[in-house]
């Protein structure tokens, strides 16, 4: 299975008013382990960067000024793509841009069947929360040393490690050219323990049915395995 963990950066919130891509990066998982493979991209957005947007990503017009536009990387773009489930961190915002952008070039949107957004997974996970990137990668002790600003390389390789902890893929790496452990006595002990009895359960029986049941044993025979129960309480083996 591959799917590719990516992350963007924009001029702004809205593709719809006008804002753009300037910045792409994807993370390749087979399996839920990182290959190696990464694709990432700067964009010359024909536009302006807002000064909100700068803040967060840093990148300025000087600096995107020399980039090339997204429609001479759309075709690389799709091919990188293929058939890969994509991540994101709050999906909508990422492919909405994604998809407006592949609209611009006439290729058609990804369907959102093919999209995880690991934000819904976080909530489900940990629904008190909080589940920013910055706060999940706090929770599951991921380094973010090298993030001064946001980068959707570096992003996309923050939320790749997030997205192997959220659905346990950590775990079953671990496995990978050896035999899984055999649980241990505890594990085993822990596990028939939940919803066992603290003790024994009790039956009231009443002497009619006791006399019943020995009278039904008495047909059995000799061999009836009630039997040796009768010899082990001190009871006279009712058959013969």
């Amino acid at each position: 299975m591959r799917e590719l963990v990516f992350d963007t950066e924009t001029t702004g919130l809205d593709p719809k008013t006008g804002d753009r891509l300037v910045e792409i990066g994807m993370v390749e998982l087979v399996n839920h382990i990182p290959t190696g493979r990464t694709f990432h991209r700067y964009f010359h957005p024909e536009r302006l960067i807002a000064a909100e947007a700068l803040r967060i990503h840093g990148l300025d017009d000087a600096f995107l000024a020399d980039k090339p536009i997204f429609s001479t990387a759309v075709a690389e773009i799709m091919d990188f793509i293929g058939d890969a489930t994509l991540i994101a961190h709050n999906s909508s915002f990422d492919m909405g841009f994604l998809n407006f952008e592949l609209g611009r070039c006439g290729h058609i949107s990804v369907p959102d069947e093919r999209v995880i957004d690991t934000l819904m997974l976080a909530r489900r996970r940990h629904p008190a929360g909080p589940n920013s990137l910055d706060a999940l990668c706090s929770r599951y002790r991921i380094d973010t040393g090298r993030r001064v600003f946001h980068g959707a390389l570096l992003d996309a390789e923050l939320l790749a490690e997030v997205y192997i902890e959220l659905i346990g893929g950590r775990q079953a790496a671990l496995l990978l050219g050896e035999e899984p452990a055999a649980p241990t006595l505890a594990a085993i002990s822990n596990f028939v323990r939940i919803g066992a009895r603290p003790e024994p359960r009790t039956f009231n029986v009443e002497a009619a049915d006791l006399a019943a049941h020995r009278g039904l044993i008495s047909k059995i025979g000799e061999k009836a395995i009630w039997n040796s129960y009768f010899a082990e309480e001190g009871v006279t083996e009712l058959a013969g």
